[in-house]
């Protein structure tokens, strides 16, 4: 879905606005817990079957939040707190507790 957005905008000139302005952030916590867990799992194969729980998964979603919506705004102006991204994120971290989290 990434590619295909990026695609669209950077060479069709094709802006769809939501999917322009969330896309990335829903993408965000699948992308880097998926990443996280991998890595955790080659580096302790003796835990292949580790898998993050819920308050591991809430605890990314909340950095996130914190990082990108409250501390990097309030640091530099190329960065704008947005609500919808911190909803954007926990519909991706829920994707990624039920679907790839298995």
């Amino acid at each position: 879905m990434f590619w295909i957005n990026q695609y669209l905008e950077k060479v069709k000139g094709v802006f769809i606005p939501y999917v322009h302005a969330y896309l990335d952030d829903l993408l965000a916590m699948p992308v880097v817990l998926g990443i996280s867990l991998q890595v955790f799992q080659w580096i302790h194969p003796l835990k292949a079957g580790f898998r993050f729980t819920k308050v591991q998964v809430m605890v990314g979603w909340l950095y996130f939040c914190l990082l990108f919506e409250v501390l990097l705004p309030k640091w530099s102006d190329q960065y704008v707190a947005d609500p919808w991204d911190a909803l954007a994120y926990g519909i991706g971290a829920v994707i990624f507790y039920l679907f790839i989290n298995k």
